[in-house]
């Protein structure tokens, strides 16, 4: 199995400090899971990622499946081969005035709800103060419910992130690993179950099938008239 780990900010000035806080959380589910699940295969989405930037620097908002087939910039292309090919997603997000970052549904909204379909999801939010970003998260289980990932029960919210990772996404030295250990297992293990479970089926069953993407317009999903 392979999971994606897509990071949500691509925030590199301060205030507030410290600058690239999600990149610690991003490295600290990364490795939790290569350590706890070594069999899968992790990646982890940079928005800041050379080939993936660019996308963000476009002067006009133009998705993947918008361009003529194979007309893509290269950074799209390759992103959307991976995401069809992933089983599980890890969403990684701060706070935005109650929901998720710009920065996340940006890059998201480039990519047909088809290729995340049927495949779960896992919720991470963090933040610098005493709420842990568990807001956004609620807001995020709507958006990855339309993308057609849907995310598992258990969410992970991390509050003054910053005082439990440090750069390389380690725990520091103060930190009850055990206890945070266990609070990863508890979302990471459902998303586990959930993707084994589909991409078990989905070998059996082609879900395109069951339920055609639409291929033009949104209106081919609308109720009769």
């Amino acid at each position: 199995m392979k999971f994606l780990l897509f990071l949500g900010s691509v925030r590199e000035s301060t205030p507030p400090r410290p600058a690239r806080l999600g990149y610690r959380v991003a490295l600290a589910c990364e490795q939790y899971l290569r350590m706890a699940y070594p069999d899968i295969e992790i990646e982890l989405i940079d928005p800041l990622d050379p080939i993936i930037k660019p996308v963000f620097e476009q002067a006009v908002f133009k998705s993947q499946f918008s361009y003529a087939q194979g007309k893509a910039p290269v950074g799209l292309e390759q992103l959307a081969e991976k995401i069809s090919l992933a089983d599980g997603y890890v969403m990684i997000s701060p706070e935005y005035n109650h929901s998720l970052s710009p920065a996340l549904a940006h890059l998201l909204n480039h990519f047909g709800s088809s290729r995340f379909a049927f495949k779960p999801s896992a919720i991470v939010t963090y933040s610098a103060g005493q709420w842990g970003g568990m807001r956004a998260g609620v807001g995020m289980r709507t958006f990855l419910a339309e993308l057609g990932c849907l995310s598992v029960s258990a969410m992970v919210h991390l509050p003054h992130a910053q005082n439990v990772f440090d750069e390389q996404g380690q725990f520091l030295p103060n930190v009850d690993v055990n206890a945070w250990q266990g609070y990863f297992g508890r979302t990471f293990s459902q998303l586990v179950w959930w993707a084994t479970a589909t991409k078990n089926h989905r070998q059996n069953v082609n879900p395109n099938d069951i339920v055609p993407p639409f291929l033009t317009n949104p209106s081919e999903r609308n109720a009769p008239n």
